[in-house]
C-alpha cells in the first residue's frame, strides 16, 4: 500500500484532526507506522484515548481512500501529503498543519513569497477598488496573492492578481468539487491555470460553517503577512488575523470610514498595533527585507496601447478617473443624455476601460 493512503486515511477517520495527528506522526514516525500499532500504544499519545485508538487500529475504509486518489487523477487534482517535497515549507511549521492538501493547479517554490488579502463579503466600493488595485500592484511586483475565493475583498483580490498576469492562490473551506460560493467556478477554474486552488477538505465536503476558521490558518500560513481591507468587528477576518499573529506573521490593515460598520475591524486593529498601510507600496516597503531580490517592476498603464475611441467616448474617458463617479453626476458635468451615456459607457466597459460598480457607479479600470 502507497504511503499516500495512509497520509489520506487519517482524513476519514472520526475524531481524528491535524493536531492528533501531528502527535501520531510525532511519537511514531510515519503514517504507516500509526496504523500497526496496537490501541494500548496509541493510547500514550496524548489525547488519543479509548475511542480514538480503536478507531485507528480498525479502520477498514481503504476501497474508500482509492476512489479518493481516483478522483484526484480524473480531475487533475494533486494530493500532496505533508512529507512531500512539494509540500509549501512555511506551512510545515504551523501548529496542526494538514495532513494533505488537494491542489488544482500548480504550487511554486516562489509562493512562498506571498501576501494574504482577506476582508468583508458586502463590501464596498471603496474596499473592492483598494483590494483590486493593491493585489494588482502587489502581483505585478511578484508576490503571491493568497485570499478564500469568499465573496466581495478575497475575489476582488484574486482578480487583480490575475489581471497582473500574477500568481494568485485560492484556499477553499470546502472539497476542491464543491467551490463556495458556487457562481465563483469561473474564477476558481481562471486561478488554477496560472496559479492554484487548494484546500485540506476530501472531495464533496461541504461548505459548513465550522470549515472557515480552519482554512483561515492555511491562508496566513502560507503568506508572510496578511492585509485587511473592510472588516467588521465578528468578521471571520479577524480570525485570519488571530492566526497570523500566532505564527508570526505581519498584520497590516487599510482604514476605512469612521462611520461605517465595515470599516470598525480594521479601524480597531489600527489601534491595536496593526501596521496602517493606504497603498500596496507601503506593504512592499514594509517586507522589503523578506522579499528583496524577487521584486520586479509593474508594468505601468501608459505603456498598454488604448483601443480606439470615438469622440464622446474620449469624453467620458477624459472626464472619469479612479473615484467612482454616479451616473447622475456624468450626465450633469459633460452635458449627456442618460441613455446615450449609459450606452457610451456600456462600450468603453466591453474595452475593458471602465468598470460599472454597484448603484450605476463608473469608474476607469
Amino acid at each position: 500500500m502507497s504511503d499516500l493512503k495512509y497520509w489520506l486515511a487519517f482524513n476519514f477517520i472520526p475524531d481524528i484532526g491535524p493536531v492528533l495527528a501531528g502527535r501520531l506522526l510525532s511519537a511514531f514516525g510515519s503514517p504507516e507506522n500509526i496504523f500497526q500499532m496496537s490501541v494500548r500504544e496509541l493510547k500514550r499519545v496524548e489525547d488519543i484515548g479509548e475511542t480514538r485508538a480503536k478507531n485507528i487500529v480498525s479502520f477498514n475504509q481503504w476501497d474508500i481512500i482509492d476512489k479518493e486518489i481516483e478522483k484526484a487523477e480524473k480531475s487533475r487534482v494533486q494530493l500532496i501529503p505533508r512529507n512531500d517535497r512539494a509540500y509549501p515549507e512555511m506551512m510545515k511549521r504551523i501548529h496542526g498543519a494538514p495532513t494533505v492538501l488537494y491542489v488544482k493547479g500548480e504550487l511554486k517554490d516562489t509562493d512562498r513569497y506571498a501576501i494574504a488579502m482577506v476582508g468583508s463579503r458586502i463590501s464596498s466600493n471603496y474596499g473592492m477598488q483598494i483590494a483590486e488595485r493593491m493585489s494588482h500592484k502587489l502581483s505585478a511586483s511578484g508576490l503571491t496573492v493568497v485570499s478564500g475565493m469568499a465573496r466581495g475583498i478575497d475575489s476582488v483580490s484574486h482578480k487583480g492578481a490575475l489581471k497582473a498576469e500574477g500568481r494568485t492562490i485560492a484556499v477553499l473551506g470546502s472539497g476542491l468539487d464543491v467551490p463556495y460560493p458556487p457562481e465563483n467556478r469561473r474564477l476558481m477554474n481562471e486561478i488554477a491555470v496560472s496559479g492554484a486552488v487548494i484546500s485540506e477538505f476530501p472531495f464533496g465536503t461541504l461548505p459548513n460553517k465550522e470549515n472557515f476558521p480552519r482554512r483561515n490558518r492555511i491562508i496566513s500560513a502560507l503568506s508572510l503577512g496578511v492585509i485587511v481591507i473592510e472588516a467588521t468587528l465578528d468578521s471571520g477576518s479577524l480570525i485570519t488575523v488571530a492566526y497570523a499573529l500566532e505564527q508570526g506573521r505581519e498584520v497590516f490593515a487599510v482604514p476605512g470610514n469612521i462611520t461605517s460598520r465595515n470599516s470598525k475591524g480594521t479601524n480597531d486593529l489600527i489601534k491595536k498595533g496593526a501596521k496602517l498601510v493606504e497603498s500596496a507600496e507601503e506593504v512592499l516597503d514594509e517586507l522589503s527585507p523578506q522579499i528583496k531580490g524577487i521584486l520586479r517592476e509593474e508594468k505601468m498603464n501608459s505603456e498598454k496601447l488604448l483601443p480606439v475611441m470615438t469622440d464622446d467616448e474620449k469624453t467620458l474617458y477624459n472626464y472619469l478617473n479612479n473615484e467612482p463617479k454616479h451616473i447622475d453626476s456624468i450626465i450633469r458635468e459633460i452635458n449627456m443624455p442618460t441613455s446615450r451615456a449609459l450606452s457610451i459607457l456600456l462600450n468603453l466597459e466591453l474595452k475593458g476601460i471602465v468598470r460599472q460598480l454597484q448603484g450605476k457607479h463608473f469608474s476607469l479600470n
